[in-house]
């Protein structure tokens, strides 16, 4: 195929930059103690990528975030190592490829975020693979109350992009979403749902080109069970211009609060998270993480910590956790309804009982601001 001569030099010479054998603990400029030297190499980077994220949950965060999840899943037992190494680091490595996929729309963002950093010069040992999940851990403990991530460092480059059709897309059914994931990994259906805990700090420009930047929940820099709440609300119409009217995109569902004021977006809801929020495999795991977000920052962790290896040998990576930044802490605000909406408004799919909760004074729909700290203009 032709399309692999057009790649630049630099990221053609990724193939040849390998993990760095392992060596004896060791203490850091800064003085942290690690198992490896090779930790070390890392903290710079750190301070590298918080810069590019501007120090906060904003955009280029959450879509670093997106990306490591794009590039990790792309993994299938079923269709073997030719189908694609997981997390390997192929969105940068082959840049012209998997970021032109369908599913990968609008990740070239990421990836052209994080491929200076590659070839630059300042960070030789580290691999693409590794800078993607390293990326991914410093971005989300920019959002207040996320977890620290695991970080496993030595993760060899891609040789060979993905094959398409590995990533889930939100016109998928649950049948077709569960099965996906476990042709990953072996995950189960909690686990899936535990991944999905990102999108607490997620927003879409390109479900509905219409409607950029489109929050999923009311509080997309924060990272708390809002998410979980409002996908159970009852659907009233589609965010855009239009405000709530009947124009949507394929795998896109009404959304209870699609007030839009530009250039504040209205809240978008994906067809995957509806069906899953309602499905008897997944409502109850669903629903038991409104208000507990201890809960779901510890079962986001532990899936990431899977997520963050397909491919690869937990044996042969050495743990570099500790030079992922401490997160920002959480601001322990409960879960509440969104101004205008109540219990009578839950499309209750699990038997258990409903959290009690309050509603967010006000008399009309919460208007979900377009930056974080409520800015008029977005730094990142």
């Amino acid at each position: 195929m032709v399309f692999f001569s057009v790649f630049p030099v630099a990221l053609l010479a990724l193939s040849t930059v390998h993990a760095v054998p392992a060596s004896q603990g060791a203490v850091c400029s800064d003085g942290t103690a690690v198992p490896d030297e090779m930790c070390c190499d890392f903290i710079p980077l750190a301070q590298a990528l918080n810069t590019k994220f501007d120090n906060e949950c904003g955009e280029t965060a959450h879509e670093v975030l997106r990306l490591s999840f794009h590039d990790a899943i792309a993994f299938s037992q079923s269709q073997g190592p030719a189908a694609g190494g997981g997390a390997d680091g192929s969105m940068l490595v082959f840049p012209n490829v998997e970021p032109n996929f369908v599913a990968n729309l609008g990740i070239s963002d990421s990836v052209n975020d994080l491929l200076p950093f590659l070839s630059s010069g300042q960070f030789p040992n580290i691999t693409a693979g590794d800078l993607i999940q390293f990326g991914a851990a410093v971005a989300v403990g920019l959002c207040p109350g996320a977890p620290q991530l695991e970080f496993l460092a030595g993760r060899p480059n891609a040789t060979a992009p993905a094959i398409d059709g590995l990533i889930p897309v939100p016109e998928d059914s649950v049948d077709q979403i569960l099965a996906r994931f476990a042709d990953a990994n072996n995950f189960t259906a909690e686990d899936v749902v535990s991944l999905l805990v990102s999108h607490t700090v997620a927003r879409a420009d390109h479900v509905d080109p219409a409607v950029p930047a489109a929050p999923f929940d009311s509080t997309p820099f924060t990272f708390d069970t809002q998410f979980f709440l409002e996908t159970l609300l009852a659907g009233v119409g589609f965010p855009g211009p239009l405000n709530g009217s009947a124009a949507f995109a394929a795998g896109e569902v009404e959304s209870p609060l699609p007030l839009t004021e530009a250039p504040n977006s209205g809240e978008l809801r994906l067809q995957s998270d509806f069906v899953l929020a309602r499905d008897n495999r997944t409502a109850c795991f669903w629903q038991g993480m409104i208000n507990q977000e201890e809960l779901m920052a510890a079962k986001f962790k532990a899936a990431m910590s899977q997520m963050a290896i397909i491919g690869h040998n937990r044996a042969d990576l050495i743990d570099c956790s500790a030079v992922v930044p401490k997160p920002v802490p959480a601001l322990n605000k409960p879960a509440t309804y969104p101004a205008t909406k109540s219990f009578t408004d839950i499309q209750q799919a699990c038997p258990s009982p409903f959290p009690s909760l309050s509603t967010d004074p006000g008399a009309v729909e919460t208007i979900i601001p377009d930056c974080p700290d409520n800015q008029t203009t977005c730094s990142s």
